[in-house]
């Protein structure tokens, strides 16, 4: 997966790359599903800059209802650069110091990220007979003499 650095900037261009890829079936109500155009904007939070919005079920949500950052302040554009480098392996205290968040916070999201990834991985065997390795993995852990 490619992160043009250039566009990860863009508030807009992170929202709706948000969407896309943790809201398949689009941003809806969780309560009732009506779609966001039925909805009202409620507020906007202070730290994360998100609309808050209120449905015509008095449900009120925004982007980050029902996801892994829920309940956490971050702006889209840290959620997807905090993606890019959990993706690119980056660790914990880079990712903080770069994106000006709390060590324990980046920990505590990158593991709820690969649990989530992991989750996902099919249980079926693979297609393939043979499969490939590279020597990084096959080899880490191991002392040289």
């Amino acid at each position: 997966m490619e992160f043009p650095i250039t566009n990860l900037l863009d508030k807009e261009y992170c929202t709706q790359w948000i969407i896309e890829h943790f809201r398949p079936s689009g941003f809806r109500c969780p309560v009732c599903a009506a779609g966001v155009d039925q909805a009202r904007e409620f507020r906007t939070t202070k730290r994360s800059q998100l609309t808050v919005y209120r449905c015509c079920c008095q449900a009120t949500y925004n982007l980050y209802t029902g996801t892994l950052f829920q309940q956490h302040h971050l702006t889209p554009m840290q959620i997807v650069l905090l993606i890019r480098g959990v993706l690119k392996g980056e660790p914990a205290t880079t990712l903080a110091a770069e994106l000006v968040l709390n060590y324990q916070t980046v920990l505590t999201l990158r593991h709820d990220l690969q649990a989530q990834a992991e989750r996902l991985q099919p249980d079926t065997p693979l297609d393939d007979d043979e499969t490939e390795t590279d020597e990084m993995f096959q080899n880490a852990g191991e002392k040289r003499l």
